[in-house]
């Protein structure tokens, strides 16, 4: 067993495959102020401002560094579906991306909450929400990934519904608050190693 160094400026994570193949049994959707409205071919500024706000704390980066013409592939394919969770004034709180473009499977691509709901069993409405509409004629796999840069809690919720895990892998990336995608003092719980070469816009 042996230790494989991780570049300063890189991030490290384990991530974690889990699957259903067979639907749950209906349960009844959990009361909730909030409520999910379908982004049809979002604008990808709002799209990318909902996922930055929900994803910083766990260095949600990919959408973000995406050319606008890429990113717009995949949020205006008619097989992605992007739903906000939204509050009674109507602001954006969360986000739900289910993608359907491969036959027979539904991936949730994004599920989260901003951070200030977190830890208040809103989790608990939203991933009903999101097996309610991924589980549809014609889908027999339904899956997600969780890393461990994610909240520690996440792994056990996704286990807790139902999935099961099938495979774990490492992905290494720039880390994100280097490059200016990110703000310094996004995802605290991850160390900020390489501190001396972080450009002005990401302080």
């Amino acid at each position: 067993m042996g230790l494989s160094p991780v570049p300063a400026d890189q991030v490290a994570t384990v991530v974690t495959t889990l699957e259903m193949r067979v639907r749950p049994p209906l349960r009844p959707i959990p009361p909730s102020r909030f409520r999910l409205k379908r982004w049809t071919a979002p604008d990808v500024d709002r799209y990318r401002t909902l996922f930055r706000r929900v994803g910083a704390p766990w260095l949600w980066y990919s959408r973000l560094v995406m050319s606008d013409a890429a990113l717009a592939a995949i949020v205006h394919d008619p097989g992605v579906e992007v739903h906000a969770a939204v509050d009674p004034a109507g602001i954006e709180i969360g986000m739900l991306e289910l993608d359907l473009r491969h036959a027979g499977e539904c991936e949730l691509s994004y599920v989260g909450l901003v951070p200030e709901l977190a830890g208040q069993g809103h989790g608990r409405w939203l991933m009903a929400e999101a097996l309610a509409r991924a589980w549809r004629p014609g889908v027999a796999r339904l899956w997600v990934h969780t890393c461990t840069l994610d909240h520690p809690g996440a792994l056990g919720f996704y286990r807790r519904q139902g999935f099961v895990a099938i495979r774990r892998t490492l992905e290494t990336f720039a880390d994100p608050r280097l490059i200016g995608v990110l703000p310094a003092d996004a995802a605290p719980h991850v160390p900020l190693l390489a501190r001396g070469s972080a450009p002005d816009s990401a302080r």
